[in-house]
């Protein structure tokens, strides 16, 4: 019998059905890959599992026995836990990753009420002894890298005796090595018996992590693929169609550039750079996690400063001292995390697709301070049309967007006024194949400015970019080995 079984589970919210019928199994010890364009109905499922949605119909047993938890607690104590593709709810600044272990375990019944340091270090080894994980205990859980905060998630919920670990795009924010450690532990825990539902959008991910694959389509399962996975077919069901090339057209620059770095330096010790982007090109930067990416965006944009060198936009000196200097400038960016830098959490006033559109133009567009509503309502049903956002209209709660809806609303909000530059920082981070298809059309249909991308995939630099060059160590890797062309493949 299977460790979990999903049958016939439906949910709507409103007239839309979220999902219909979905039916599927997952026995122990394997790892199941769930894939699905957003809006399949990957997350309501996932919310229904963890406790945090009730179904509308349908069935779920758990070791042959119904299964229907009302909370996450619920959820983790019959032995299904989440660990969420942010990590931020995991601890907090202030604790250490031994508090962080035994969180859920100060709040149970029967725990003392005076505990020790000594005891809380005591059973947090414990924890990741049983785990098999070495992390510093002391250590402030927020000065922990993004991998190891995905072990101190994964570690707490097997110390909760798990039977089925959800992971949501655990390698999100990982380095190549990262993610390569994190497959190594999940397949000694799959060795051991626990069962891993793993959704991700990567399929690299799903090639060396997956047994078989589970693919929505349309809030139900359309097709079930076992290894050795074929993904072509994999993405092919997921979207609905045929899978197209995804090489650009490439443009080959020429003329003066619209932005200029001239013996740039990210860091006072490290190697000096030169940068030019033209008006119509795309040019990607790639690298390993670490390796300047970021840092170089922000001190285009205002938001960091260079440690040497110079820049220039259009001809002119380029020097913002702030996000704003940058966006009166022509500069536009979009960062890493949307959540943290671009949307509106929920339940705050603009927090609608609308909202989140007109968000740095409310001085331009409502110079006299009164908002009202007719300017931001245009350009969102303009986004929409576009760019394709599956939204019930202007003003949908933002929160209730999928990733990849979600990414180009925070696209359409630099579509909205005219930019010579346009920044944007790991774009396709938890989009779907069909959305980032949709995002890159949107990206390369403007020619009258340039556009700069970080990019840790070089996967999706191939798929965007009319050059791409290399990041390493603070630098861009000095040309012919750093530049290349998109029509040359990526060797560097």
């Amino acid at each position: 019998m299977p460790l979990l079984h999903v049958d016939a589970l439906s949910r709507s919210f409103g007239p839309t059905r979220a999902l219909t019928s979905a039916t599927l199994t997952i026995d122990a010890g394997e790892i199941v890959a769930l894939m699905g364009a957003n809006g399949a109905g990957k997350s309501t499922l996932v919310k229904i599992l963890s406790g945090v949605l009730p179904a509308d119909s349908g069935k779920v047993t758990l070791k042959e026995r119904p299964y229907a938890p009302r909370t996450p607690a619920e959820a983790a104590a019959a032995g299904v836990v989440t660990v969420h593709q942010s990590t931020d709810l995991v601890g907090a600044p202030g604790l250490t990753v031994a508090d962080t272990l035994l969180l859920s375990r100060f709040t149970e019944r029967g725990q003392p009420f005076f505990v020790s340091r000594s005891g809380i270090r005591r059973q947090a080894q414990a924890i990741l002894d049983a785990a098999g994980f070495d992390l510093p205990l002391d250590r402030d859980f927020a000065d922990l890298s993004a991998a190891d905060r995905q072990l101190v998630a994964i570690a707490r919920a097997l110390a909760n005796k798990a039977d089925l670990l959800i992971l949501d795009e655990p390698t999100a924010s990982l380095s190549i090595a990262e993610s390569r450690r994190l497959f190594d532990i999940l397949r000694r825990l799959r060795d051991g018996g626990l069962a891993i539902l793993y959704i991700s959008h990567r399929t690299a991910d799903l090639e060396a992590i997956a047994d078989r694959a589970l693919v929505m389509r349309g809030g139900a399962v359309a097709g079930a693929f076992q290894r050795p996975i074929d993904f072509s077919a994999a993405i092919e069901t997921m979207i609905g169609r045929k899978l197209q090339s995804a090489r650009p057209d490439i443009r080959i620059a020429d003329g003066t550039p619209v932005f200029e770095m001239r013996s740039a330096r990210l860091l006072p010790d490290s190697a000096a750079f030169d940068l030019a982007v033209h008006a119509g090109e795309v040019v990607a930067i790639t690298g390993v996690l670490g390796a300047g990416k970021s840092r170089l965006l922000s001190a285009i944009f205002g938001a960091g400063h260079l440690a040497g060198g110079k820049m220039f936009l259009d001809g002119r000196p380029h020097h913002p001292q702030t996000p704003a200097d940058g966006i009166a400038s022509g500069v536009a960016m979009a960062a890493e995390d949307r959540h943290r830098s671009s949307l509106i959490p929920a339940n705050w006033p603009g927090s609608s697709l609308a909202a989140t559109i007109s968000l740095p133009h409310l001085a331009k567009w409502y110079p006299h301070g009164l908002l009202f509503g007719g300017r931001e309502q245009r350009e969102a049903k303009k986004a929409i049309a576009r760019l394709r956002i599956k939204a019930s209209g202007p003003q949908a709660p933002i929160a209730s967007l999928s990733g990849g809806n979600q990414q180009k609303a925070v696209l359409a909000r630099w579509e909205a006024e005219p930019s010579r530059l346009l920044l944007l920082d790991e774009p396709f981070q938890g989009v779907d194949v069909g959305a980032r298809h949709d995002i890159i059309q949107a990206i390369r249909s403007r020619t009258d400015r340039a556009t700069l991308i970080a990019t840790s995939d070089p996967e999706e630099a191939y798929e965007v970019a009319d050059r791409i060059l290399v990041i390493d160590h603070y630098s861009l890797v000095p040309t012919p080995r750093g530049a290349i062309s998109a029509s040359q493949g990526i060797h560097a």
